[in-house]
C-alpha cells in the first residue's frame, strides 16, 4: 500500500491533544474586528475542541497527526 498524504492546509489548522482529540482555532478574529464587542473578540482567542462530527473526516484527512 502506498502512503496517504497528508492535507497540509489541514495539517496546520488542527493539533491533537493528549487524549487524541483534535484542537482548532476560531473563526472571525482576521478583520473588520470595530463591530465585534470586547467580550466576543476575547473568547475569540481560545482554542476549541473540534466537533465530533468533523473528526472522522480530519482523521483522513491528517493521518499522521
Amino acid at each position: 500500500m502506498p502512503k496517504i498524504k497528508t492535507n497540509r492546509s489541514a495539517a496546520k489548522r488542527f493539533k491533537v491533544t493528549g487524549t487524541g482529540k483534535l484542537k482548532r482555532n476560531k473563526a472571525y478574529r482576521r478583520h473588520i474586528l470595530t463591530k465585534k464587542t470586547t467580550k466576543n473578540k476575547r473568547n475569540l482567542r481560545k482554542a476549541v475542541i473540534t466537533d465530533e462530527t468533523n473528526v472522522a473526516n480530519m482523521k483522513k484527512i491528517c493521518p499522521y497527526l
